[in-house]
């Protein structure tokens, strides 16, 4: 089907629920190569069951990209389109560029983990006054689902991807709006794989060939006269700081396991598996055999999957967009502002689930391709097949365009770039992490 503006508009007044994207992918390798799925706590993969919906079976998978990986991905896509200059996006912006600040950086309201409602834009400063007290700021704390208009032209992605202004004034009360587009990857038939490690050192450093210490200056000697000096021992190097380990020669330490060469990623690595470790020992687990005895065995980290497909689901709903309400004042119609923002909204989250897909390179070793061209459908009829359309990059940010300037005449507010400066206490309290973040051997905190 042909889709345009119109059509658009058509099915945001209509009865149409949502859009959807399903789109399948091979791993970039061909059908077979691994795929890196993302780890969380403890090193753990997000495996589960799930129903495959092309037999109808129960499929072991792995979560490949989660629903708030994908908002971020979608956002960072819009942002690069901003400032190729292919469309124009409400943003704010706080700068960290202070001549004492050892790395600058700068944060957009398409970056920040809480988007508008952010702690890095609560505590800057809009023309020398805190963000949340200004003008602009205060926009958050009357904004609700029935009063959407300021934040439409303040950030308009909050009302696509989801907010809740948890960190502002009212706390756990502040603003919350659903999310209205969500998307995730995952891949089916998951087989997993097991992590190896394996290194030649050209210069073929050997253990033995240690002690090294932590030298005065926080780096690394080989002379005991020049380390670092505990009791009048000299302090073992390790990879981070805390327990100091003195030195013995002679005793336990006589070899110590702070203190090899390996510490400073000097030396060989033998071929092996990677094996669990807790406090840089090898773990040992008690299994029973195929004979029910009690075993003790290194439990190996897996490394990777291969899977039969991967598969990205996008819903942008318009039922959560016709929650929205967007008054104008007493003169103004009611009904074309409401109608007007909400496709404007669409626009924005098509196009954000349009510009997300052109590159699916989610990690090292998962870069995913599709097996062919995404089709949107509009979920409208129950029963029926649900129309189908195309829609590439530039034509998204061409209907994104035409929405944009249809909400605008209706009198919307829509935002250029708001400059923020960060507090000065925030800046310290930046300083202060980078400068830990760069100390020899500092953990991050």
């Amino acid at each position: 089907m042909t889709f345009d503006l119109d059509t658009l508009q058509e099915a945001v007044a209509g009865s149409a629920a949502a859009f959807r994207c399903v789109t399948r992918y091979q791993p970039a390798g061909g059908p077979g190569d691994k795929v890196f799925a993302p780890t969380y706590d403890g090193g753990k993969y997000a495996t589960e069951k799930r129903i495959d919906p092309e037999t109808g079976e129960v499929k072991s998978c792995v979560l490949l990209d989660s629903v708030q990986s994908q908002a971020n991905r979608m956002e960072l896509a819009l942002l690069d389109a901003h400032r190729a200059n292919k469309i124009r996006l409400p943003l704010i912006v706080t700068t960290f560029d202070q001549n004492d600040l050892p790395r600058p950086f700068t944060v957009t309201s398409l970056e920040a983990p809480h988007r508008v409602a952010d702690a890095l834009f609560r505590d800057s400063l809009l023309s020398g006054v805190k963000f949340r007290r200004s003008e602009k700021g205060r926009i958050l704390d009357t904004a609700d689902i029935r009063n959407a208009t300021g934040l439409f032209g303040l950030c308009p992605t909050a009302l696509v991807f989801g907010l809740w202004d948890s960190t502002g004034p009212r706390g756990g009360l502040g603003a919350k709006f659903q999310r209205a587009l969500v998307s995730e990857i995952v891949g089916f038939d998951a087989v997993p794989g097991v992590k190896t490690a394996s290194r030649i050192d050209p210069a073929s450093i050997e253990k033995h060939a240690g002690p090294v210490f932590r030298s005065e200056d926080g780096d690394w000697t080989v002379d005991p006269d020049n380390a670092e000096k505990e009791n009048g021992k000299p302090v073992l190097y390790k990879r981070r700081q805390g327990k100091r380990v003195p030195f013995e020669p002679g005793g336990e330490h006589d070899v110590p396991e702070q203190g090899r060469p390996s510490v400073i990623n000097h030396g060989n690595v033998t071929p092996d598996y990677d094996y669990a470790k807790s406090n840089n020992q090898i773990r040992y687990e008690t299994r029973l055999d195929e004979r029910g005895r009690e075993v003790r065995v290194r439990p190996r980290i897996l490394g990777g999957f291969t899977i039969s497909r991967a598969v990205q689901t996008t819903v942008l709903s318009l039922s959560v967009l016709r929650r929205l309400r967007f008054p104008l004042g007493a003169t103004a119609d009611p009904g074309e502002a409401d109608l007007a923002a909400r496709t404007a909204l669409t626009a924005l989250g098509l196009a954000a689930g349009t510009l997300a897909r052109v590159d699916v390179d989610l990690r090292s070793r998962c870069q995913l391709f599709p097996e062919s061209e995404p089709r949107w459908e509009i979920l409208d009829r129950p029963g029926k097949a649900p129309e189908e359309f195309v829609l590439e990059p530039d034509a998204a940010l061409s209907l994104l365009a035409d929405a944009v300037t249809a909400a605008r005449d209706t009198g919307l507010p829509w935002e250029n770039r708001i400059e923020l400066t960060p507090s000065e206490d925030l800046v310290e309290l930046v300083r202060r992490s980078q400068e830990l973040a760069v100390e020899p051997g500092a953990e991050n905190q």
